[in-house]
């Protein structure tokens, strides 16, 4: 029990000396630890695994906070909890971390061959393990540890394989010519996802192309990238362009080739864009593909995988670099006075997010699966409502990708991952087993002997492992008992900008090997940005590091920031700043326990009473059984900002500035009774509260629990019945009344600037039978919160008495001896002159169209913001200026 020298609680609260403790605690007692055969309802979820070599940024911290408050949410409710923790290979960022290592010593992975790059690569998936679980224990996360898995895995890698078997029989894998995002540093084919377009200063090269046949006339192509021009097969041109109209079907001689190819008329050139001519360059742009399948064009790629020009150029261009041979061939061009015109241009470039390099457009021969099916058995879960987005827009996105999609590029050219499971025979022919022994056994029925296999040296994309996460890590293709229990998962939790990536991509296997989705629901927050609404990145040096955040001002108090700003399908705007309030509440929190101890609230022998004699005592239990529902209910709505600023603000507001004052005097008085009665309540409310804040800020509330000597575990306690605690109206009125009166006496004094610690009296003209009961029945509480030397009936208000209207009741404070009036109304008319002073000029620049259309949109909001304010001090000017 906790006493009254409060010896089980420090005088301050100090994250760094209690977090750690909790956490070896929670690992040790398995606080995440599901039982597949408990008789409880479960609830299930698997965390998106993050890179097995990965860093917590803030947007892993909102993700994991996410998922940590629901879990914590529905242990509290009785359910059985699955949690399931991971970790991803993450191919390309290995290859990164890894081959980075190795460039050191003037090594790369193809000096050093297969084999012994991959065991740099495990060595170093050794020797980094275990950061990212630490940090996220940090975090305060407790998923099942137990049950934690590793996209290479055997459990994984078996699955992996049984699909992608399965998928090729089927016919939906084959393998093909294609375009796709190639990264020259790391010679392998990439995803949308992992290509970052950056604007940067280029420029746009004009070319004459001659007519082939009719010397003297050319036409003019523009372009960003003239080292390309050596894989043209066309020149498009719109076939209701006057200007090219019989051109169609001719020959233009391309310059430094020696070759003609034809003028095109297709509806991707636009008359009025450029010169209405486009250079069709099938082997390097998507664009250009697509307009080279529609006219039968051959792509011809003229690059190396590491970007260098190949021997399908002239011999001038020869193994440069990409970017030598574009100056070489603008040189030549000029020389050749084929260049009309050069002008500067910004453009969109693709870079590699790890590589840091220029992406390719390059064909190559790649493993595509094709997923039309697949997709439409995804989207019409969503729209019969199997499975539902959170926030509702969000599916529509997930729709507009699922019926647009197109065959998905499976195959890297790395060696980190799962390698494709296919051997090629001396002739081509492909087999596709599990085992290499199985392949050997289809060659052999094939060939009608013993014939030696290579096997494909690609590697799977990271997104086809993961995509399997939701039931391959339960064991599948096994019917385990965590399948059957825990398969379909009830939740995921994840950014909007892996919709496609991984949230389609898992719908889409899930339904095809388990027939139904894997998730019940799919909740989809925002992104984390600074104070301005920017996206945060280390070029612009606004990154915030939340184990900085965690550092400075503690685990809760950063957790409880971000559910307090996570709005509904919102983004978040976060600065260092903006945790500061939460850590302020962590130690009112702190605070409060420490008066309830002092007073000796948690080891009152008095249980709550079902309905508290004492109205405040009574308001207060309603007022928290209120917030508790709403908590709750939004909590199993996933609205996380309404529960959490809700829920603060109760503590902070109601509980802490209103109730633990009113029950000072409550226990200070002479009624033991009452005295014993409001101790109970206020030991029982702090314990709800900690109950209820500690899906958001585990650690303190856990600490403060143990103080309150309850004999069982924050974690294992079960909640009230708010459902059946009485409403108690007439008590909220009554204390509602209070809270009013004093509120405003407080306004006043503050707005007059009288003294905080200057008592003064409180006259009454002429009370209601309202405010009678009021004064009778919180006199004292009235008097101690308003600092107010008396309160009496009076008559005629006396000079200099300030008069404040407060439920059809006038009272008055006689104020002549501590306000000076005239210098008062001095002061205010200045401070309201300034106001208007201000407000004029920023409304006249939010109605100067040229400031609108030339600054920044943070500007224009931070302007409106301001002027929001000054229209808010205003009134308050006015409403003072009243007063006197």
């Amino acid at each position: 029990m906790m006493t009254a020298d409060t010896s089980s609680l420090p005088a301050h609260f100090e994250p760094e000396a209690i977090e750690p403790k909790l956490v070896e605690r929670w690992l040790e007692t398995g606080v995440g630890r599901a039982d597949v055969t408990s008789s409880r309802p479960k609830f299930s979820l698997i965390m998106p695994p993050p890179n097995v070599t990965g860093q917590l940024h803030i947007g892993h911290a909102l993700d994991m906070t996410l998922q940590d408050v629901v879990v914590r949410h529905k242990r509290q409710r009785g359910f059985d909890v699955l949690w399931l923790p991971g970790t991803d290979h993450a191919s390309i960022a290995t290859h990164f971390v890894v081959e980075r290592e190795l460039a050191k010593t003037g090594e790369t992975r193809f000096t050093l061959g297969r084999d012994a790059f991959l065991a740099r690569a495990d060595a170093w998936r050794d020797q980094t393990a275990g950061a990212i679980q630490a940090q996220l224990r940090r975090l305060g996360c407790t998923p099942d540890w137990s049950r934690e898995r590793f996209t290479l895995d055997p459990v994984i890698s078996r699955a992996v394989k049984r699909v992608f078997v399965s998928l090729h029989r089927d016919g939906l894998i084959h393998r093909g010519t294609r375009l796709v995002n190639w990264d020259p540093k790391f010679r392998t084919a990439v995803s949308d996802l992992e290509v970052e377009t950056r604007e940067v200063d280029g420029h746009l090269w004009y070319i004459r192309y001659p007519l082939a046949d009719e010397p003297g006339r050319h036409v003019v192509v523009a372009t960003t990238r003239p080292e390309t021009l050596f894989g043209d097969q066309a020149v498009a041109v719109n076939a209701a362009d006057p200007r090219y109209r019989d051109l169609v079907g001719r020959h233009l001689a391309l310059p430094l080739t020696g070759r003609t190819i034809p003028v095109i008329a297709d509806d991707h050139a636009d008359p009025e864009q450029g010169t209405g001519a486009v250079k069709i360059t099938p082997a390097h742009d998507f664009n250009d593909h697509a307009v080279g399948l529609r006219h039968g064009l051959v792509p011809l790629d003229v690059m190396t995988p590491d970007g260098r020009m190949n021997d399908l150029v002239p011999e001038p261009f020869r193994g440069l670099d990409r970017f030598d041979a574009r100056a070489r061939a603008v040189e030549a061009l000029e020389a050749l006075g084929a260049i009309e015109k050069i002008e500067p241009k910004v453009i969109a470039q693709p870079f590699g997010d790890r590589s840091g390099v220029v992406i390719e457009p390059r064909i190559t021969d790649q493993w595509f699966l094709k997923t039309e099916g697949m997709a439409a058995a995804a989207a019409e879960a969503v729209r019969r409502g199997d499975t539902r987005f959170v926030p509702a827009n969000w599916s529509n996105v997930f729709f507009r990708w699922m019926d647009n999609i197109e065959p998905w590029c499976i195959s890297r050219q790395l060696w980190y991952g799962h390698q494709i499971p296919a051997w090629y025979g001396e002739d081509g022919e492909i087999f596709v087993a599990e085992t290499a022994e199985e392949a050997a056994a289809a060659a052999r029925h094939h060939y009608g002997r013993d014939v030696t296999l290579t096997r494909d040296p690609d590697i799977l994309d990271t997104w086809f492992s993961s995509a399997l996460w939701p039931f391959a890590t339960l064991g599948w293709p096994d019917e385990t008992p965590d399948l059957a229990r825990y398969y379909p998962q009830d939740l995921l939790v994840t950014g909007f900008d892996i919709i496609f990536f991984w949230v389609a991509r898992m719908m889409m296997q899930s339904i095809a090997f388990e027939t139904v989705p894997p998730f019940r629901d799919i909740y989809i927050h925002g992104l984390v940005r600074d104070a301005s609404g920017q996206k945060m990145s280390k070029t612009k040096g606004n990154v915030i590091d939340p184990l900085d955040l965690i550092a400075q001002y503690g685990t809760d108090a950063t957790r409880m920031t971000m559910m307090t700003l996570c709005g509904h399908g919102q983004d978040i705007r976060m600065s260092a700043d903006s945790v500061r309030p939460a850590r302020l509440f962590a130690n009112k929190l702190w605070n409060a326990a420490r008066f309830a101890a002092f007073n000796c609230c948690f080891d009152a022998p008095t249980p709550l009473p079902a309905s508290p004699r004492n109205a405040i005592d009574a308001w207060i239990v309603a007022e928290l059984a209120g917030v508790a529902r709403q908590t709750l209910a939004s909590l199993d709505d996933y609205r996380f900002s309404d529960a959490a600023t809700g829920l603060q603000a109760f503590v902070r507001d109601t509980f802490c500035d209103w109730y633990v004052e009113f029950s000072k005097i409550s226990m200070n008085g002479s009624d033991a009774a009452a005295a014993a009665e409001t101790r109970a309540v206020v030991g029982w409310c702090l314990k709800t509260i900690l109950q209820l804040l500690n899906p958001f800020m585990p650690f303190v509330t856990e600490a403060l629990w143990d103080g309150c000597g309850t004999g069982e575990a924050i974690t294992a306690a079960q909640l009230p019945d708010f459902a059946a605690l009485p409403a108690r109206a007439e008590a909220a009125a009554a204390v509602e009344g209070a809270i009013a009166l004093v509120s405003r006496i407080r306004s006043v004094r503050s707005e007059l600037k009288v003294p905080p610690g200057r008592p003064v009296p409180l006259l009454v003209s002429a009370p209601s039978t309202a405010a009678k009961a009021l004064l009778d029945g919180f006199g004292p509480h009235i008097r101690r919160l308003a600092n107010l030397s008396s309160i009496e009936e009076a008559g005629a208000p006396p000079e200099g008495a300030v008069r404040l209207a407060v439920d059809g009741t006038d009272y008055l404070l006689p104020l002549a001896d501590v306000v000076d009036f005239a210098k008062e109304r001095q002061r205010l008319e200045k401070e309201l002159k300034k106001n208007d002073n201000d407000r004029a000029g920023i409304a006249r620049r939010l109605a100067d169209p040229a400031f609108i259309d030339k600054a920044n949109p943070e500007v224009i909001e931070t302007n409106r913001s301001r002027l929001a304010a000054a229209e808010v001090e205003r009134e308050r000017l006015l409403a003072a200026l009243a007063l006197i």
